[in-house]
């Protein structure tokens, strides 16, 4: 698997771009527009935190297991949320797709699937990816229906297995979708963005 390196991806609604501290106003913005940190299966930062997220996002990147990217939306451009590759793994061509988060005003839109179309088609088609895997909390419902609308397969629960922000210790759904799979499903995310809303 290639490197994952410095790239922008873009196709409307948004622009993902690679994270950098002149988007820590953009994302408490779009991070106040719900109180998206009150949740507690969230990695959302509070307002007072966003720069120590950037940070170690910029750390992840540095360390070589992390990519964030700023969603930009391209009609204002204004940042409406986060989304990395994390988990890279180039040894065996694997990464994941999480710390996904959006302004409340875009939930439920059409940016979710393009910006997962995006990073789905750059994992497999540009850097070589032989499985793309997500994760999310047992209790975050509507993140395993996003996931599995995204045609990806549930692998399992890890059971006890990270910290809440709350201090709880959750389970972990786990999900992935294969190379061979992927066609398909491009297919039907295709089908998903041109159908009428």
């Amino acid at each position: 698997m290639r490197p994952v390196d410095p790239v922008v991806l873009e196709r409307a609604p948004v622009r993902l771009e690679p994270l950098a501290p002149g988007h820590e106003a953009g994302l408490q913005a779009a991070a106040a527009d719900g109180a998206l940190w009150t949740l507690r299966f969230t990695s959302v930062p509070e307002p007072q935190d966003t720069a120590a997220y950037i940070d170690a996002a910029l750390r992840g990147r540095a360390e070589g297991h992390r990519f964030a990217f700023a969603v930009i939306e391209q009609a204002s451009g204004e940042v409406i949320g986060c989304t990395s590759y994390h988990d890279i793994v180039p040894a065996i061509d694997r990464l994941e797709i999480g710390w996904t988060w959006y302004a409340r005003r875009v939930q439920r839109s059409a940016v979710n699937t393009t910006c997962k179309l995006l990073l789905m088609q750059h994992a497999f088609d540009t850097l070589g990816a032989k499985l793309v895997g997500w994760r999310t909390d047992n209790f975050n419902h509507a993140s395993q229906r996003a996931i599995e609308r995204l045609g990806a397969r549930r692998d399992g629960v890890l059971r006890h297995h990270a910290l809440r922000r709350d201090g709880t210790v959750r389970d972990t759904v786990m999900y992935s979708l294969a190379a061979g799979e992927w066609p398909e499903v491009r297919a039907h995310l295709e089908w998903q963005l041109a159908r009428p809303r």
